[in-house]
């Protein structure tokens, strides 16, 4: 199959390729994210690879289809960037990659929980400098802390087994509550009473239009002061504007992000040239207690290599016309029973 593979990297070209090696598709690098704009470069491709800062919208998805493109395939798992009713009405087929490295995602959460605890990144600066000073270099234990999980998918679940080692008292807030969970002694509450109770709060849910802003003023001001809260899911879960004013009243005591609501235009790029025109992401990283990385928490060797594997196999499936386990069921999606 001829596949239109945009917003990649040289990593994505070089695991994907590896992958491909015995399928033999045809696959063709853009570099672009893929955008109404953009989508001419898809013409004649039956089916085009998207990342998760591709715009996936009706406009799109109109345009590409009109071109012969009849397969999306997501490296990603999340698919909240695809109109998912587009796609159906379009008759084109959806397929994705639902876990690529779980431990991945888990390990780069707790990464910024202690990077963000024991202040590595200033100490790191300091001693660089010869300043050997420990001012303001404070942590706590993270031994009996108690932290709120989010979503406790495969992702929040490997969070709550690390976070078990620790010491730490896990409470968790799922619609579906995860058996494992429950057997290792996580606790589900209704969010009011986790914001309530938690030093820590960390986000592993897919996006939806249900949990759109689920971190936003109200929330917020339901937490205890000096709360830690992690984003390594999706930006829009966080109100990014309600967030900042908690960080300027003391609300929030530490911010950890991988993830940005308006990261479109940024992450995945190099910008060290050029001013950064979003003033909400300039001010968020004047805070001393804020760290930001751009959407890494996936990028492992380990991950990239399932995403590639997964994602050429999904292709294959779909061209062999047989049933592919990680193909979307648009129609329950779009009309849910």
């Amino acid at each position: 199959m001829k596949v239109a593979v945009f917003s990649t990297k040289s990593y994505d070209r070089q695991f994907l390729e590896a992958a491909n090696a015995e399928h033999k598709h045809e696959l063709v690098f853009f570099k672009p994210h893929l955008t109404p704009e953009t989508s001419v470069l898809a013409s004649e491709f039956p089916a085009v690879c998207a990342f998760v800062n591709d715009q996936l919208d009706k406009q799109t998805l109109s345009a590409i289809a009109s071109g012969g493109t009849k397969l999306i395939a997501l490296r990603c798992g999340g698919y909240n960037n695809v109109d998912l009713a587009a796609a159906n009405e379009l008759g084109m087929k959806i397929v994705r990659v639902p876990a690529y490295s779980p431990y991945a995602v888990a390990e780069h959460t707790l990464a910024l929980i202690l990077t963000l605890n024991r202040k590595i990144h200033r100490s790191y600066s300091r001693v660089r400098e010869g300043n050997f000073s420990l001012n303001g270099l404070l942590g706590f234990d993270l031994h009996g802390c108690t932290v709120g999980i989010i979503g406790t998918g495969k992702i929040g679940f490997i969070v709550a087994q690390i976070l078990k080692g620790f010491g730490c008292n896990l409470l968790a807030y799922d619609p579906f509550p995860n058996p494992e969970c429950e057997a290792l002694g996580v606790k589900y509450l209704e969010l009011p009473e986790l914001f309530a109770t938690s030093d820590i709060v960390t986000l592993h849910a897919p996006l939806m239009p249900e949990n759109h802003h689920i971190i936003n003023e109200q929330a917020l001001s339901q937490m205890k002061d000096g709360v830690m809260l992690i984003n390594t899911s999706r930006g829009a879960l966080i109100d990014t504007e309600a967030v900042m004013q908690a960080l300027k009243a003391g609300k929030i005591g530490y911010l950890g992000l991988d993830v940005y609501e308006q990261e479109n235009d940024l992450f995945f790029e190099d910008l060290s040239d050029f001013v950064i025109q979003d003033d909400v992401f300039q001010r968020l990283l004047t805070f001393p207690n804020v760290i930001i990385t751009g959407h890494q928490a996936f990028f492992t060797k380990n991950a990239l290599k399932n995403i590639a594997e997964t994602t050429i196999n999904n292709i294959t499936d779909i061209e062999q016309g047989r049933s592919c386990p990680n193909e979307l069921d648009l129609q329950r999606l779009v009309s849910p029973a």
